[in-house]
This record gives structure tokens, C-alpha cells and sequence, in this order.
């Protein structure tokens, strides 16, 4: 498997040129200034390659086991965990107050994009750990916060999300889990599956986040409540006693990620497992969205970081292959061939457009969190909760489609184990799947996003896009970009109308174009994204403002620019049509002839 070397100067462009890094660095309080950016990109990128790369392809092979009720991850993985946690890495983003360095958001994306490229099964943990910490931050009581928060800001305890169970997959209102109040606690008594890092050598405890229903609480969603259950229990104190009634009974035999154990957990086999009930009965399922949103724009950014790492390795083995002739006869690298080249190009531009995309809806979750105007807050919110459907869908659609056409560029040789190129394709799979599957984002991208809002949040980012007409009317040699956006906007226009009007009749037939909307927003999304990263580009270069090391960076990015507008951006028009065509046809054949 080849190398990994973090991509610093496309991560570094996005951050001083799309982000407002130093206002987002003014609300946290970090202090951080473009030195410091620098020395944590340099070292995150350090630890990366250096640390987490060399793990992925033995933990791959090797992958999580279970033994005598005991759950071993692969060979390097605590080591590489410790190290992890001695440089303070899990807690970047978190309060100064808890232990944390408070980093803007955009900054931990940008190292967790690393992780996430290094090694995908390792990276699953932390990524988890930091979801549960913001739902304790924002729904645990003091008393929790207090006693949680501090070993799980410095990744001494991990957490994990507890949702799912054999009869009760995406629904999760069927959830069977049960809460049972005794001697003045809660004991609960289930069985969850799919629970990732739910029991792991990495840390001393493990703090699951369940959704379970409180003995004699209504059916359906409503009434599910949100409960911690510590593997090992937690003293008034913050100290550690006995081990909960909680027990690992199967870890799950996956098509990747193999090194990251997906476990069924039994709670209550004896007396039942001691849970803390967090916030009020009955609000469960809101509470456990604030994790599971969080995970959705990590989980989008793991489509960005093996969509990286797939393209990285491409290029190497392109440049490197000989492999047939030029026209002039003399050996050819496959880069030299213009179809491969094509290719590389198209992938280099979609990672730049999703990347960007990320790590701006990234910087609005701080504002809506920081912003000091109540008004911008709420806007920011909106924005973020309309975006991350799309951060989580398309970009791990992207990201499964570039590690594709790595395997193609590589030939024969991509279909053989030894290269490590499968294994891309095999572990950015699950991305699509996890946390809601691509087409429960797009459903909640029509259901909620657009028709529970009556559309307010999305016009107003499409009369953001549409501002990129006039900003690019004064740049020819962007006219193609200028052109095939506001094709593509006019596109998501009349997309987002039909949408609105359909669903308010027939939300069946707007759903069946759930996610052909979906690809429609994410490319002309990543469109608006491209155009803007042009335009600051050629504004560094024409005011002579770009240090010299990076002006061929700045150069690059007006040629990535165009190339997605003219390779990529033409996809987006295509898809108004199935979009907007409704549920007719699909309701004509029945089911027997399916």
C-alpha cells in the first residue's frame, strides 16, 4: 500500500481562504494564529503518516478479534491510541474548561480528515468519542458533565452510540430496549447491534449513549429516553468501581474495516445494566440527534479523506506505470494517457469541492454554536441543518466512487489485495450505509429540511449561489465556471420549487426523487464552492498577495475549478428530470413483477 501524505496545502487554502479562521478563532478563545494553524496541520499530517498509515493495511489483515469475552483491536492500534491521547489530539475542539485546546471546528476537520485517510477503522473511535461529547455537553446535567465530559475530552474514556437492534434498524421507534426504575436507579435490560468500538483494549471505560424506553412509556418514538451506561461504573467522584452488567457477545464479520470492532452488546443479563437517565424521559430520540448529526458530518468527511487517500494512490501508480506508447511511439506512464489523466483531474476536483464544502458547513455548526448575534446563530443552525444531509450523502458518495475508479487506473493490479487499493473501496462502503443511509438523507433533506422549514433556509442559499453569477461576470477566462454554475443553479432552482409544491400534495412522489435531488444539490454545492475558491485564487495572484511557495497552489485551483465545471458540473442540470418525475412509474409494476 502506498504512502499517505496529508494534503497541507489544498487543507491550508481552504482554511485561509473559504473560512474566516480568525473570527471563528476569536469566538473559541483558542488564540490561535496562522503559525500555530500551521504547526498543528504539520503535526496532525506527521502523526498521520507516520503513526496511523502504517496500521491500516495489518489492521485490515489482521482485524479486531474476541476472545474469552475480551475485545483485542489489531496489533499497534493502543499504542498508536496512547500516543493519540498523550498529544492531546482527541480534545482539539473542546472546551479549555474540560481539558481541551478549543480549536475552531474547521481545524479539527481538517486533522480528523487525516485520521480518517491514514486509517478509517482506527478513526472510527474518536470520532465517535467526540459526538458523545457534544450531546453531554449540551443535554447531560451538571452532575454528568462533571463526572464524563474530562476523561472523555482526553480520550481516557471513549464513548459509543447504541441504536440499533435486530428488529429495529432505521426505525428506530420499534426499539425494544428497556428501562426499569429500582431501588432509586434505572436498570435496563436489551440487545444492540452494529455498535462500533462497543468494547475495545484502547481505553480504561467505555461510555454508551442507549436509546431504550422507560418500563411502561408510550409506543413508537415518543417514547424512547436517552440513557449513559458506563461499561465499567462511575462514582460520585469521577472514580472507577465495578463493571456493569454489559457484556460483547459477537463481533460482526464486515466487508472492510476490519480493524474497527462492530459489536452486538446484551445489557441486563443479571440484575440489569445501572444507566443514568440524561435530560427528561421521552426526549431520547431529540437528544440522540445531536450525536448522530454530529457523526453525519464526520461521517461525510470520511468520503472526503479516503477519497483523498484512494486519489493519492492513483497518482503515485499513474506516474509511475509504464504502460503502452505515446503517439510518438516512446514508452507511455499511464498518466500520459489522456483518459487517465482526465480521470485523476476529475477525482483531484471533486475532492477539492467536497473538502471545501465540509469544512465550511464545519465553520457555520461554530457560529451557530458561538456567533454572538442570536440572529446570525439561528441562521447558521438552519444552514447547517440543511447542509448536512448533503455533507453526509454526497460526499461519501463521492468518496466510494473515487476509491472505484483507483481500483480502474490501477488495472489488474487494483483487483489484487497486495496493492491496499481494495481495501479503500472496501472500507468507505459502510460510510453510505451508517449513521442513516444515503436515502434516509435524502428523505430527510426533502421531509425536513425543505418542507418542514417551507423551503426559507434553502432559498436563501440558493440566492447565495446565484451571488457567484455577479462575481464571476468579471473573470472571462472563468466564463465556462460562470456558465455551467448557473445552469446548475437554475437547475436546483426548479428542482426545489417542484419539491416544495409536490411534497405539499404528494410527498411520495417528491420522495421518489429524494436522491437524485440529493446529487443535484451536493454537485452544484460543490459547484458554488469551486467558483469561490476560483475567484479568491485569482485575487491572490493578481494583487500579488500569495506567498511565493504557494502561488502554484493558487494557480492549480482555478485550473481544478474549471475542470469541474466543465466535467462535473454538467451532471447537475441532467438531473432535474429524474428529480422532478415523481412516483408514477414506480408504483406501475407490482410487486410480483418487480
Amino acid at each position: 500500500m502506498t504512502a499517505y501524505n496529508a494534503p497541507l496545502a489544498d487543507m491550508r487554502f481552504v482554511l485561509n481562504e473559504l473560512v474566516d479562521l480568525d473570527r471563528l478563532a476569536a469566538l473559541t478563545g483558542c488564540g490561535i494564529d496562522r503559525g500555530g494553524l500551521d504547526h498543528v496541520l504539520d503535526e496532525a499530517g506527521r502523526f498521520a503518516a507516520e503513526v496511523l498509515a502504517p496500521l491500516n493495511g495489518t489492521g485490515d489483515a489482521e482485524g479486531a478479534r474476541l476472545a474469552n469475552g475480551v475485545v483485542m483491536t489489531p496489533n499497534g492500534f493502543r499504542k498508536a491510541y496512547e500516543a493519540f491521547v498523550e498529544g492531546g489530539w482527541n480534545g482539539l475542539s473542546c472546551p479549555v474548561e474540560l481539558g481541551g485546546s478549543a480549536l475552531p471546528r474547521p481545524v479539527a476537520m481538517a486533522v480528523s480528515e487525516m485520521w480518517n485517510a491514514a486509517n478509517m477503522a482506527w478513526s472510527l473511535c474518536p470520532l465517535l468519542t467526540q459526538s458523545g461529547i457534544g450531546l453531554l455537553e449540551r443535554h447531560g446535567n451538571a452532575d454528568q458533565r462533571r463526572r464524563y465530559l474530562r476523561n472523555l475530552v482526553h480520550g481516557t474514556w471513549t464513548a459509543t452510540m447504541c441504536l440499533t437492534e435486530p428488529q429495529a434498524g432505521s426505525d428506530v421507534g420499534a426499539v425494544t430496549t428497556v428501562a426499569a426504575r429500582r431501588d432509586g436507579v434505572y436498570r435496563l435490560r436489551g440487545r444492540k447491534i452494529f455498535i462500533t468500538y462497543g468494547d475495545h483494549d484502547l481505553a480504561a471505560n467505555v461510555v454508551h449513549l442507549v436509546l431504550a424506553r422507560i418500563e411502561g412509556a408510550t409506543p413508537g418514538p415518543r417514547g424512547l429516553s436517552l440513557f449513559i451506561v458506563p461499561k465499567v461504573l462511575v462514582g460520585t467522584n469521577g472514580s472507577l468501581g465495578a463493571h456493569n452488567d454489559l457484556r460483547v457477545t459477537r463481533l460482526e464479520r464486515k466487508l472492510g474495516i476490519h480493524g474497527s470492532p462492530t459489536c452486538e452488546m446484551v445489557f441486563g443479563e443479571g440484575e440489569g445494566a445501572i444507566a443514568e437517565l440524561v435530560g427528561n424521559a421521552g426526549d431520547g430520540l431529540p437528544y440522540m440527534f445531536t450525536m448522530m448529526n454530529n457523526a453525519r458530518l464526520a461521517v461525510g468527511l470520511q468520503g472526503v479523506a479516503i477519497a483523498e487517500r484512494a486519489y493519492q494512490q492513483a497518482r503515485s501508480y499513474a506516474l509511475e506505470r509504464v504502460q503502452g506508447r505515446t503517439p510518438e511511439g516512446h514508452p507511455a506512464r499511464l498518466a500520459d494517457h489522456a483518459d487517465v489523466r482526465r480521470t485523476l483531474l476529475i477525482m483531484r476536483a471533486e475532492i477539492e469541492a467536497i473538502r471545501g464544502l465540509a469544512y465550511v458547513v464545519a465553520e457555520q455548526a461554530d457560529l451557530a454554536r458561538l456567533a454572538e448575534d442570536q440572529d446570525e446563530r439561528a441562521r447558521a443552525l438552519a444552514v447547517v441543518d440543511l447542509l448536512t444531509p448533503v455533507v453526509k450523502a454526497h460526499a461519501t458518495d463521492v468518496g466510494f466512487e473515487i476509491a472505484s475508479r483507483n481500483l480502474q487506473i490501477h488495472g489488474g493490479a487494483g483487483y489484487i489485495e497486495a496493492t491496499g487499493a481494495a481495501q479503500h473501496l472496501r472500507d468507505i462502503r459502510i460510510a453510505s450505509i451508517y449513521e442513516g443511509t444515503n436515502g434516509i438523507q435524502a428523505q430527510d433533506l426533502i421531509r425536513r429540511k425543505l418542507a418542514g422549514q417551507g423551503g426559507k433556509t434553502a432559498q436563501s442559499f440558493l440566492a447565495l449561489l446565484a451571488q457567484s453569477d455577479t462575481d464571476l461576470a468579471t473573470v472571462p477566462e472563468l466564463a465556462s465556471l460562470r456558465q455551467r454554475l448557473a445552469e446548475g443553479v437554475d437547475a436546483l432552482g426548479g428542482a426545489t420549487r417542484w419539491m416544495l409544491a409536490t411534497a405539499a400534495r404528494d410527498m411520495d412522489s417528491a420522495l421518489a426523487g429524494a436522491s437524485d435531488y440529493l446529487r443535484l444539490f451536493g454537485l452544484v454545492a460543490g459547484g458554488w464552492v469551486m467558483a469561490t475558491a476560483a475567484m479568491r485564487a485569482r485575487y491572490r495572484l493578481a494583487a500579488e498577495t500569495a506567498a511565493p511557495q504557494d502561488r502554484g497552489v493558487y494557480q492549480a485551483k482555478l485550473i481544478t475549478a474549471r475542470i469541474y465545471a466543465d466535467r462535473i458540473l454538467p451532471q447537475a442540470a441532467a438531473l432535474l428530470g429524474p428529480a422532478t418525475s415523481g412516483a408514477v412509474l414506480l408504483r406501475a409494476i407490482g410487486d410480483e413483477q418487480l
